[in-house]
């Protein structure tokens, strides 16, 4: 197999999680999913009509060397499929990514790409938004569209999130990006007498009051609730019902204006440590290494796989999840293929093996079970409920407790429907305004009229 390379900027492991490694970067169950088979069975397979025989040379592009190494897996499993990869990998970092591959798509020539990942904090600028026109519906590279999402019960929200506005799923995650609450269990029964994560799940939520309320507990115990305010945000940032931008203008949902109390409520009553996500201590928290223990975060499955557990140091499997006070997602790699391609057929073999496939071949499956570069590798959640169901998500971080028991439902709370193509943006603005109302910077008001302000400049976005 010939396998050309580009990598024209180094690549990191997790780009403050802009970049999702293994999915850092989610999943509920659709309306009546079909029934999978009793042996997995897999989902259907790509109709492309004839198979790929001529072979030629399939453009890929990436963030990540994920992508393309599940590719070379593909190719293995699929030794008939006669084309060559020439890989472009160019890390976010600086913002790197996203305009080297705007001009690729744009270029419309031999070098364009056949096959795009897209992270969830931009991807819906390629699925909803200005390059939302050059995505292939996965209908026309040969995919059974909606059944197979059915059949592999593919989450709500990332099916919402795939959805161009012309009702065309154009893009599917391969893991599952739905949040919990982690939390230490050693806290747990000290606060509470338990560890039971049914238990601790009704002792700090739902909502953010009842959240509130245990922090109290935890703190009077000589703990820290979270590590920093912004840890709030994410499940905060789902707990609206209207998106950033309504009829071409800036929007504040009530829901995220809850965010700026709950920022300051944090912070004056010292429920943190006070640290800010991705910065020494931040992951030094995970390990006790901060000024007191802290007794959870948020986060998907891939924030325990790829951050925590090489953190946590001697705390490692005195950890445990539950389903978290306010339902979320967060992260993501969305497959894309090009709309101009001229190998639709193949890449509809390589999107449905990556997406859609639940056998035990499938990359789902793999992926899931931490098969796929051998026995013993890492587990974790997959966009497709059939292969969560019957994989065992137990693992030695949470005390062997079973992930998926919680990954699986956590991900029917999230949302993709409010999303936009200007969130990554908006989102960080956001947190740096509140930082500074939660720290008695800026009064409220100030808060507010300050982060308008921003998004007018920055975004050229309207506002009231």
């Amino acid at each position: 197999m010939k396998r050309m390379i580009r990598i024209f900027v180094p690549v990191l492991v997790l780009a403050l999680c802009l970049v999702p490694f293994a999915g850092c970067g989610g999943g509920s169950q659709p309306e009546a999913p079909a029934a999978p088979a009793a042996d997995g069975g897999t989902a259907p397979a790509a109709d492309s009509g004839t198979a790929p025989a001529e072979g030629g040379t399939l453009n890929i592009w990436s963030f990540t060397d994920e992508v393309p190494t599940m590719l070379e897996k593909f190719k293995e499993l699929n030794p008939d499929f006669n084309y060559d990869l020439n890989i472009t990998i160019i890390a976010t970092t600086e913002g790197a990514y996203q305009p080297a591959l705007d001009q690729a798509l744009m270029s419309g020539g031999s070098d364009a790409p056949d096959l795009y990942v897209a992270e969830e904090a931009f991807v819906v600028k390629y699925t909803q938004g200005d390059a939302a026109h050059f995505a292939a519906p996965y209908a026309d590279l040969g995919i059974d569209i909606p059944g197979a999402v059915d059949a592999a019960q593919i989450a709500t929200y990332a099916r919402e999130i795939g959805t161009r506005g012309d009702g065309a799923i154009v893009a599917l995650p391969y893991q599952a990006t739905g949040g919990a609450l982690i939390y230490r269990r050693s806290i747990a029964q000290d606060v509470w007498g338990t560890d039971d994560p049914a238990t601790i799940k009704n002792n700090v939520g739902p909502g953010i009051d009842k959240f509130m309320a245990a922090a109290e507990e935890v703190k009077a115990k000589g703990y820290a609730m979270i590590s920093g305010q912004n840890d709030l945000f994410h499940p905060m940032k789902s707990n609206a019902s209207s998106g950033w931008i309504v009829d071409g203008k800036l929007n504040i949902d009530p829901g995220r204006e809850a965010f700026l109390d709950a920022a300051r409520t944090v912070w004056e009553n010292e429920y943190s440590n006070r640290t800010s996500a991705w910065q020494d201590p931040w992951f030094a928290d995970m390990s006790d290494a901060g000024p007191r223990k802290v007794f959870c975060f948020f986060g998907p499955a891939w924030l325990i796989n790829y951050v925590m557990a090489g953190n946590a140091g001697d705390t490692f499997g005195d950890w445990a999840v539950c389903e978290a006070p306010i339902g979320f997602s967060w992260g993501g790699s969305y497959i894309i293929a090009n709309n101009n391609s001229q190998h639709k057929a193949a890449l509809g073999e390589i999107v449905n093996w990556i997406t859609l496939d639940t056998s035990d071949n499938g990359l789902q499956y793999m992926w899931a079970n931490g098969t796929l570069y051998g026995e013993g590798g890492t587990k974790d959640t997959v966009a497709s409920g059939v292969v969560m169901g019957r994989s065992d998500g137990s693992v030695d971080f949470l005390g062997g407790q079973n992930m998926f028991d919680v990954f699986v439902p956590a991900g029917v709370n999230a949302k993709g429907d409010i999303m936009t193509q200007f969130d990554e943006t908006i989102n960080t603005i956001y947190q740096d305004m509140a930082a500074q109302y939660a720290q008695g910077i800026m009064s409220r008001d100030e808060t507010l009229a300050a982060f308008k302000t921003r998004i007018s400049d920055e975004l050229g976005i309207a506002i009231d």
